[in-house]
């Protein structure tokens, strides 16, 4: 009888299969489209290039203090520090599910008192003892310990993925931290050299007035241009300043702890050769969020044969020791029981429980390949519009600098002639005007494109590779990845 049971256990175990589909990554997505995977219609011209973006995009812009200032940021700022402990966190959560497939151990112990029936109340009785040890091994014939370790392993990376996305965030934070205060003090620099020429202006129509050739009203519009220009120089201060009350916080320290060697840059990060952007196959490889929502749909997948082993009986091995007897025997070893054998535990009243149950999770993993597809479509979505903005705002750049240059021809030229006395001062405080409004929109343009070309590094989701290359080979094949199971 003992043989044909173990026999009959073996047989069961050698015909189950472990319950639950097998992951495959979405193979029928927006990522796998043609149109998805190409090229980006955005990045045409000679300011882009399709080389594959770097890691450390920030290095592009050979500028050492921006490359140690990242460096600093990524080892103190608090953002990161909650992001590496929810993924620590994460890895005692897998430690813990495969913990349960391991062997158990129980180890008890009770004392007793008894007496006879009809003893008096007062009458000593007898104080028992029992020791006992229980061993227990899960055989998770269904495979409900293992898709549960395999929800948990794909939680972890899709955490892991989150911690990427925190640290891109960071940088590219701190980066446009640095650049907003350079640009402001490129700005201020600008500002004051319009000041300055006006001022010039100005005390060059004072002189007119008293030498009978100018009027007070000259004198006072010369004095309005001044103050107007002027009045422009606390914003950029103040601009200056938050930005570097921002890097601070971005490195983990109080605002007053700025660094104050960028307080004095004046020179705008300029990329040392065409913008490396890829394709958008690179890109879904790339972006963090999109890995973390395929790795959602690892997890819930997973998920589904842990609703659905519950279906079938639970079996574990298990034994069973003890030794019980009188106290004042303790050790004789009056009484000795063992057990051994398979345990099986089974609720197979509650199926329609178990199928509603089953019907969520399939309903969860549908969401989720929903939510994969409208992150996809984000990605790409973000990347093309950033694209489009820094293209077109660089044109921008380049008519308002032309405009620049003429304007300032054109003031130069109203100067002359309104020393020679061929040109009447309003001419010459026009012209001077519309130089000063062409420096400031020229040098705001400028300034706008290290903006502008931060976010699309952000877009493209520039910072790192997963470290093993799993991600290339989860993704669907289209994205670049192979179409094989997760585990």
């Amino acid at each position: 009888m003992r043989r044909s049971a173990i026999v009959g256990l073996a047989a069961l175990l050698a015909g189950c299969a472990t319950a639950g589909p097998d992951y495959h990554p979405p193979e029928h997505s927006v990522a796998t489209a043609p149109a998805a995977t190409g090229a980006f219609v955005s990045a045409t011209g000679s300011a882009f290039s399709q080389a594959d973006l770097p890691d450390h995009w920030w290095r592009l812009y050979a500028d050492p203090r921006l490359d140690a200032l990242v460096e600093q940021a990524l080892a103190a700022n608090a953002d990161l520090r909650v992001a590496d402990a929810n993924l620590a966190r994460a890895d005692a959560v897998v430690r813990e599910a495969a913990g349960n497939r391991a062997l158990s151990t129980v180890l008890g112990s009770s004392d007793t008192l008894a007496r006879p029936a009809g003893t008096g109340e007062h009458l000593p009785g007898v104080l028992g003892y029992q020791l006992g040890i229980t061993l227990a091994y899960p055989l998770d014939v269904r495979g409900k310990l293992r898709r549960a370790i395999e929800a948990s392993l794909a939680d972890r990376d899709a955490v892991a993925a989150a911690r990427d996305a925190v640290r891109i965030s960071v940088a590219a934070a701190t980066a446009k931290a640095y650049a907003d205060a350079c640009a402001a003090n490129y700005q201020l620099a600008v500002n004051q050299r319009v000041v300055r020429l006006q001022a010039a202006t100005l005390d060059a129509t004072r002189r007119l007035q008293r030498g009978g050739r100018g009027t007070a009203f000259d004198v006072s519009r010369a004095q309005t241009a001044v103050d107007s220009s002027r009045a422009a120089l606390p914003g950029l201060a103040a601009r200056r300043q938050g930005a570097l009350f921002l890097l601070a916080t971005l490195l983990g320290r109080p605002p007053a702890d700025y660094p104050g060697d960028v307080a004095q840059c004046a020179t705008l990060p300029r990329l040392t050769r065409p913008m490396p952007v890829g394709d958008g196959a690179a890109l879904i490889r790339r972006r963090p969020d999109i890995r973390q929502a395929e790795r959602r749909i690892a997890a819930d997948t997973a998920r589904i044969g842990v609703a659905t082993a519950d279906l079938y009986p639970q079996v574990s091995l298990g034994g069973s020791a003890s030794v019980a007897g009188p106290l004042n025997q303790l050790g004789s070893g009056s009484s000795f029981g063992f057990a051994l054998g398979p345990l099986i535990n089974w609720s197979f009243p509650n199926r329609p429980i178990v199928r509603a149950r089953i019907a969520q999770a399939d309903a969860q993993v549908a969401a989720d390949l929903a939510g994969f597809d409208s992150t996809v479509l984000t990605a790409l979505r973000d990347t093309e519009t950033a694209l489009e903005t820094y293209a077109r705002n660089r044109d921008r750049a380049a008519l308002l600098t032309r405009a620049r240059d003429d304007a300032a021809l054109s003031a130069k030229q109203a100067g002359t002639l309104f020393r020679f006395g061929r040109g009447d001062f309003l001419s010459l405080l026009d012209a001077q005007r519309s130089q000063a409004q062409a420096e400031v929109a020229a040098a705001t343009a400028t300034a706008q494109l290290a903006d502008d070309q931060i976010a699309v590094f952000l877009a493209l989701g520039g910072g790192w590779s997963e470290p093993t290359n799993q991600a290339q080979r989860r993704l669907p094949a289209g994205a670049g990845g192979e179409e094989t199971s997760d585990r």
